[in-house]
This record gives C-alpha cells, sequence and structure tokens, in this order.
C-alpha cells in the first residue's frame, strides 16, 4: 500500500504521523502541504472519500484561520466556497492529511491510523 501523506515540516502533528508510518514500515509520497496545497479539486475528491464534514479540513488552531475569520464564514459559506478558500493557502488546511485514493483521514490520532492504514 502506498500512501499520499500531505504534510507541514514544521508541524509536530505532522512529524507524529511520519514516525507511525516509518515504524509500520509504509510506504507514501510526501507532499508539502504549503509549497504545494491541493487544488479544490483533489480537496474536494479527499473531502468526498473522507466521510467528514468540510470545517475538519479547516487547521482551527491557525494564524491564518484567525486572521481570516474562518470561523464566522463557515457557518454561512457554501462547500464551493470553503473548497476555494482551502485551496487558496495550504496554512488553512488541518494536516496531515493522508489518502490511499479510497480512504481519507485528517490529521493525527493513532488509534484512527491503527484502524484505517494498518
Amino acid at each position: 500500500m502506498s500512501l499520499t501523506f500531505y504534510q507541514y515540516p514544521a508541524c509536530g502533528t505532522c512529524r507524529n504521523a511520519k514516525k507511525w508510518l516509518d515504524e509500520q514500515g509504509i510506504d507514501y509520497e510526501e507532499i508539502h502541504i504549503v509549497n504545494d496545497p491541493p487544488s479544490k479539486e483533489k480537496l474536494r475528491e479527499l473531502y468526498e472519500k473522507s466521510g467528514l464534514e468540510l470545517k475538519k479540513f479547516f487547521n482551527t488552531s491557525g494564524k491564518k484561520y484567525r486572521e481570516l475569520g474562518v470561523k464566522d464564514k463557515i457557518k454561512t459559506a457554501s462547500d464551493d466556497e470553503l473548497l476555494d478558500l482551502l485551496a487558496s493557502d495550504g496554512m488553512l488546511i488541518k494536516r496531515p492529511i493522508v489518502t490511499d485514493g479510497k480512504k481519507v483521514t485528517v490529521g493525527f490520532k493513532e488509534e484512527t491510523f491503527n484502524e484505517v492504514w494498518k
């Protein structure tokens, strides 16, 4: 199984997820989520496959999220508008995002990774 691993190197959560994947011997392709953010179409695909609410894709603890007042926008914006916003700046996207093309996880919780990627 080979995964796509959208991550930000300075992110501690991403480092923990990477360590977990390495310890399991799982192959993955790393994509720097800020330098090479997923397109709106790719984000839509990840969102649809994840089964999560779109708001779960936002990095709610990030500076950009607060600066842009995203918390208030989420309440009234359409999915299309939210996807545009996510695609506009990799720092707005919760990370890491891991996918094998069928399943998608957002963030890192060891229990979830054990269930989905082991």
